[in-house]
């Protein structure tokens, strides 16, 4: 997208506001973001919206409504641990749109928390709209990661076929439509890549976990697993990028500071295959052992000099809650 790493806005500016909101996506683009990305599921009739988790509780004021009091329900989600709370699949969009917006990390960003209550829960629709009307300005690419599809079509939300469904409503399906299709489960996005021209980015997470869909399918891989490079050109036969966890490029040692990268940015190259990282945050509690500075873990440490071992080891996207704190960063080099 640039000559230089792009800067992607993780949910929006969510370091600065609640996260999937209209203010968190305008902010983004007001701080210099190169792109947005942001993730979606799916409510009780088939909608899609702009949520991190189907799981409402973290992010918004659900638990406020006694009106909703009788959808709280525990799930277990493909071998994660089991959840109790309010869910997106529970609740149609008009009840959805009825919740306010909060900040996830309430004690770490007190000063994001300030604007809790302020927002509802955007469709993607809205948010396509959105990016179209930055776009008669400048180019601003868009990622969208899909959660949790074998979970959704296996409750009768087929939302691979509603994500398309909304982009084809706006015009945004094509090769040129600088649209980017995430996903986790490795089944679901060779799936998209049968049904669509947009680019697909395989998301790998840290080493040890594994995918939701070779989990059901009693497939023993881990994310681990998959950055090997006869398994990266796998991917590259379905996907053009992968998006990964910092420590698939740059590992922690025991002590939790950075250790020497790998090669997983060389092999992805290798393959056919851009490379982003996420996510990229400024407190000290995210950051590795060596980069934390200031008081406590909510102070900013260094994240100049995590932008500058993933700017080394050749990644070509930086997913990030501070876009405006990447780009200075990327400057100072």
């Amino acid at each position: 997208m640039t000559d230089r790493p792009a800067v992607i806005a993780h949910r929006g500016a969510s370091g600065y506001r609640p996260e999937h909101t209209t203010g968190a996506y305008t902010l983004a683009v007001e701080l210099g973001a190169d792109a947005l990305e942001l993730d979606v599921v799916m409510t009780a009739d088939a909608r899609v919206v702009c949520r991190h988790e189907h799981q409402l509780r973290a992010t918004t004021d659900v638990a406020d409504h006694p009106e909703l009091a009788d959808r709280r329900a525990t799930r277990q989600v493909s071998g994660r641990s089991q959840d109790t709370g309010w869910f997106s699949e529970d609740l149609s969009l008009d009840e959805v749109r009825t919740l306010r917006a909060r900040e996830r990390l309430r004690t770490t960003r007190p000063e994001s928390a300030t604007y809790d209550g302020i927002e509802g829960v955007p469709t993607l629709v809205e948010t396509l709209d959105l990016v179209l009307d930055v776009r008669r300005s400048r180019p601003l690419p868009l990622l969208i990661e899909i959660k949790h599809p074998q979970y959704f079509h296996g409750i009768g939300l087929p939302i691979l076929d509603a994500v398309l469904a909304d982009l084809a409503s706006r015009g945004l399906d094509g090769p040129d439509a600088e649209v980017v299709l995430e996903c986790f489960e490795p089944t679901a996005l060779a799936r998209l890549g049968e049904r669509c021209e947009l680019p697909l980015m395989q998301l790998l997470e840290e080493p040890l976990k594994r995918p939701a869909d070779l989990f059901t399918l009693g497939d023993p891989r881990t994310f681990g697993d998959l950055v090997a490079p006869a398994e990266l050109r796998t991917i590259a036969s379905y996907a053009a990028q992968v998006g990964v966890h910092t420590t698939l490029i740059v590992p922690l040692d025991g002590s939790g500071a950075t250790a020497a990268p790998t090669t997983l940015v060389a092999d992805a190259h290798e393959a056919g295959l851009e490379v982003s990282v996420f996510t990229l945050r400024a407190e000290n509690r995210f950051l590795p052992a060596d980069l934390r500075n200031g008081d406590g873990p909510n102070a900013h440490g260094d994240l100049a000099a995590q932008v500058a071992a993933l700017v080394d080891a050749g990644v070509d996207g930086l997913m990030t809650d501070f876009p405006d704190l990447t780009r200075a960063a990327l400057g100072e080099r």
